[in-house]
């Protein structure tokens, strides 16, 4: 076999398909990339007993009804401002939010059961959680703590809004 035939078996068995495997890799990277914050739409959050959701926040309406201590509906409009929904997309950004199942559902059909949404342009993340998953307890610890974020974020605007 000549110098140049060499090289050209050199470029097909190892160059053609490293080119391949980047190509296949990269394409996947970037088709699960993170969703962008200029193409969010709006958060829901729904919190409750089982399939009974008690408290329910849409950030696109500004819809927030929950139930108070005296057992009575209250409905109110809590507006979240551009920093807080930044705030929220990057805190889940950071925790991995877009690689966690959609449902993290435990036995029980009484334990407390979370609903949170984050809604882009094209796409859309749900899950759903469970208070009794145990299955991987750091992704459930994780899950609860941008669901506290979230709550706690609307209870700030809440709090903004009255003064």
């Amino acid at each position: 076999m000549s110098n140049r035939g060499k090289k050209i078996f050199l470029a097909i068995t190892i160059i053609v398909p490293f080119v391949l495997y980047c190509t296949y890799y990269y394409g996947k990277m970037i088709k699960n990339a993170p969703y962008k914050f200029t193409e969010f739409e709006y958060i829901t959050l729904k919190a409750g007993i089982g399939e009974k959701y008690e408290k329910i926040y849409n950030s696109k309406s500004q819809e927030y009804q929950y139930i108070n201590l005296s057992d009575s509906l209250v409905r109110k409009k809590v507006k979240l401002n551009k920093d807080d929904l930044l705030y929220l997309h990057r805190k889940a950004a950071e925790l991995g939010f877009w690689d966690w199942p959609s449902k993290m559902l435990g036995k029980k059909d009484d334990s407390p059961r979370y609903y949170l949404e984050f809604a882009y342009q094209r796409k859309k993340k749900v899950i759903e959680l469970d208070a009794d998953f145990n299955e991987n307890m750091k992704l459930k610890d994780a899950a609860l703590q941008l669901i506290k974020t979230v709550e706690k974020s609307i209870d700030e605007a809440d709090a903004r809004m009255k003064q």
